[in-house]
C-alpha cells in the first residue's frame, strides 16, 4: 500500500471544453484578394475541481482580418483535468502553470488548426509555446505589481 504522503500526479482526461467560429462578413470576405492579419492570444487557467482535483484550461483566440472587417474569429478552450496531491505549494503552482498546459496544448493545436481548415480556410498552426517562460514572466510581472502596491 502506497504512503498517504506520496506525491501524485495523474492525468484524469484531456477534453474540448468550449470551441467557436463565427465568419461574420462571409461570403463577401471571401472573395477579397488580399492577405488578412492574424492576432493569436493564449490564456491558461487552473481551478480546483475537486479536493486534490484540478482543471487546467488553455484557451486560443484567432482572429483574422482584413483591414477592420473580420475574415474568422476563432476561440478553443481545451481543458485537462488532473489529480495532483502531495505536492508542496511552490512545486503546485509550476506544476498547473508549466507541466499541464504542456500536456493540453498539443490538443489545443490540433483542434484549432481542424476547426479552421473544416471552415474553409488554411489552417493556422500555433506556435510552440515555452510554458515556463510564459509561467516566469508572469510571475515577475505579478511580483512587480505587488512590489509597487507595497510602496
Amino acid at each position: 500500500m502506497a504512503d498517504d504522503n506520496t506525491p501524485v500526479f495523474q492525468i484524469q482526461r484531456v477534453y474540448l471544453k468550449e470551441s467557436s467560429l463565427e465568419q461574420p462578413n462571409s461570403p463577401a470576405i471571401l472573395l477579397e484578394k488580399e492577405q488578412p492579419s492574424v492576432d493569436i492570444q493564449l490564456g491558461v487557467e487552473a481551478n480546483a475541481a475537486a479536493e486534490g482535483v484540478f482543471e487546467v484550461c488553455v484557451t486560443a483566440t484567432v482572429h483574422t482580418k482584413l483591414k477592420e472587417r473580420t475574415v474568422f474569429l476563432v476561440e478553443v478552450k481545451q481543458a485537462g483535468i488532473f489529480e495532483i496531491r502531495n505536492i508542496a505549494d511552490e512545486q503546485m503552482s509550476q506544476i498547473m502553470g508549466i507541466a499541464c498546459p504542456q500536456i493540453v496544448y498539443p490538443y489545443l493545436r490540433s483542434n484549432v488548426a481542424d476547426l479552421i481548415q473544416r471552415s474553409g480556410f488554411p489552417p493556422v498552426h500555433l506556435s510552440e509555446i515555452n510554458f515556463q517562460a510564459m509561467y516566469e514572466q508572469q510571475r515577475a510581472q505579478a511580483e512587480g505589481a505587488s512590489a509597487q502596491v507595497t510602496q
